[in-house]
């Protein structure tokens, strides 16, 4: 290894602790403002500086030996204290980082014996210069790839596929910064060259394998919406069938009553036809599609649903209070509504196939508080019904939809939770109601 005074050291100390903070934290977000981020991790630098100095001062040799190790395990704990990541992500994200500090002293090292003959100030300009080319790599390339990545990773890396990375890292990198090899010749040059790049090629192969899982876990929520559309379809052309079959009857109904009304006037019986006129008005009435709400497609979304339901002899409840218009899309109503709906039809309809005597019930609860949009449903479902990752498993659907119930409660920052009871299975779902930012609510408040 090089060697130097203990300034030389302290400035080598401050580049590779500096470099590594500034690689980590583009890479990973803080779960602090900007502010205390920048004064948490100047302490943390300060200290660390300070106790590696005092290191070498004392014991220079063990110094060299250890000092990269022990820095960069402190760095790792302080690290994943201040992130914002889960505990996978940022083990992941640290390996990564404490490749790139492997490849930047390094880099720096063998660049300074080769061609500057061990020249110290070749070997800090040159950790430099790497520290400046990955950041830029990082930050023009690859940020929003790795940042998109760990959506993925967070939800699908194991324990075993960690550990076996971060040895297999730990044990490449370990053989190329170790100081007892001090020849430096072509096949020292191969082997640094050959670990690095199986050190690197087992990084890029963990990226793509979570990269894929996680691609693959889209197009299976892709899948699902498809499919939810294609039974939100069948339901609208239900409805439409209805529709049209009710109005050939209306039609063939009409002609019946103009007949009698009009036989009723040729007889001059007027209080019998008054009595008659007051009775089709009131056939009118109980015949008149149901009001839930006056949002447009939440109300079509449930009278389709509940009419499914009561065809299959299910007894509904609805409480239903939101307004014609929420800064909420209708298409994500749809998406959480209809799969809660649908899903709930199916476990009642798998008690009845179990010839379970019990009567089969849905409560849908649908408000608007404040800010918020609570949405509750419970319906019957078998006793010894099991949640499979905290959903309901049906035969009819296995649970599809559910997940982008959960990624609609996510994407407006909401609480979900998903239980069973006693034989009724519970949804409970709060969203957070964002801000009419085109000032339209705010008008028609004025205005009422």
């Amino acid at each position: 290894m090089l060697g130097g005074s203990v300034y030389i050291a302290f400035i080598r100390f401050a580049i590779s602790l500096a470099g590594v903070i500034l690689l980590f934290s583009r890479i990973s977000e803080s779960r602090f403002g900007r502010k205390k981020t920048i004064i948490y991790y100047g302490c943390f630098s300060v200290v660390a500086l300070i106790l590696a100095s005092a290191w070498y001062v004392a014991d220079w040799k063990s110094c060299v030996r250890g000092v990269a190790f022990a820095m960069y395990a402190c760095f790792a704990v302080f690290a994943a204290i201040i992130s914002s990541d889960s505990v996978y992500l940022s083990i992941y994200k640290l390996a990564l980082t404490f490749y790139l500090l492997a490849v930047f002293l390094v880099g720096g090292l063998e660049a300074a014996i080769i061609f500057f003959d061990s020249n110290v100030w070749a070997d800090i300009i040159t950790r430099v210069i790497l520290i400046l080319l990955m950041t830029v790599v990082i930050e023009k390339k690859l940020r929003s790839t790795i940042q998109g990545f760990g959506d993925y990773v967070e939800k699908e890396v194991d324990k075993f596929s960690v550990a076996v990375m971060i040895i297999s890292i730990l044990l490449g990198i370990g053989f190329i910064l170790n100081p007892d090899i001090n020849v430096t010749g072509p096949y020292r040059i191969y082997q640094v060259a050959v670990n690095f790049i199986l050190t690197g090629t087992l990084q890029l192969l963990v990226f793509r394998l979570y990269f894929h899982i996680g691609i693959e876990r889209e197009y299976e929520r892709d899948n699902q919406l498809i499919q939810m559309n294609h039974r939100l379809l069948e339901r609208q052309m239900e409805i439409l069938e209805e529709s049209v079959e009710s109005g050939r009857r209306i039609r063939h109904d009409v002609r019946h009553h103009n007949a009698v009304i009009a036989e009723y006037v040729r007889n001059l019986q007027n209080g019998e036809l008054l009595q008659y006129l007051k009775e089709y008005d009131r056939g009118i009435d109980q015949g008149a599609v149901e009001m839930i709400c006056a949002n447009t497609a939440v109300n079509n979304i449930l009278s389709a649903y509940t009419r499914k339901a009561r065809s299959e002899q299910i007894k509904v409840t609805l409480d239903i209070e939101i307004s014609r218009k929420l800064t909420i899309p209708n298409i994500d109503l749809v998406v959480i509504l209809a799969n809660a709906y649908e899903n709930a039809i199916y476990a009642c309809m798998e008690v009845k196939k179990d010839s379970d005597e019990r009567e089969c019930l849905i409560h849908l609860v649908m408000k608007k508080r404040k800010n918020k949009l609570i949405i509750f449903c419970s319906n019957t479902c078998r006793r010894k019904a099991e949640l499979k990752d905290g959903q309901q498993n049906t035969e009819f659907t296995g649970g599809i939809g559910v997940s982008s119930i959960i990624k609609t409660a996510e994407k407006y920052g909401g609480d979900y939770d998903f239980r069973t009871e006693n034989g009724v299975f519970v949804l409970r779902l709060i969203l957070n109601i964002p801000p009419d930012l085109s000032g339209e609510g705010m008008w028609k408040d004025c205005t009422r």
